[in-house]
């Protein structure tokens, strides 16, 4: 039988931030919960579409030409190829969705960096 999940409680799974959870999947995109707190690194997925939805907090997204702006409540897609940079003054709760083979920070490889197995667990 199937059951609900609170989006809320999947955030307990979420111990580091910049560290994302898998929490749900839908055909081949992946739902992921995330908590960010600082900066990430500047990185573009490239053939993969990424959506961003605040569940908590604020976060600012760097583009190349400026910033958007996110509230509690608020998404946006950024479009495949296209680089950006997450930033969180505060502790900010995302909803991720993107593409099983979305690689966390594209090409980029820091030490925040997660593999999609380290996702999964």
């Amino acid at each position: 039988m199937l059951s609900p999940t609170a989006l809320a409680s999947a955030f307990d799974r979420v111990s580091d931030h910049w560290s994302p959870k898998v929490i749900g999947k839908v055909n081949d995109q992946l739902l992921k919960a995330a908590k960010l707190k600082g900066e990430l690194v500047w990185h573009a997925h490239e053939g993969q579409d990424e959506l961003f939805y605040i569940v908590k907090g604020s976060l600012r997204i760097e583009f190349e030409d400026g910033a958007v702006y996110l509230e509690k409540g608020d998404f946006i897609t950024v479009p495949s190829g296209v680089r950006h940079n997450p930033v969180a003054q505060e502790e900010c709760w995302v909803l991720l969705i993107e593409p099983a083979a979305t690689k966390h920070t594209g090409e980029e490889v820091t030490s925040r960096t997660r593999s999609l197995e380290e996702q999964l667990a």
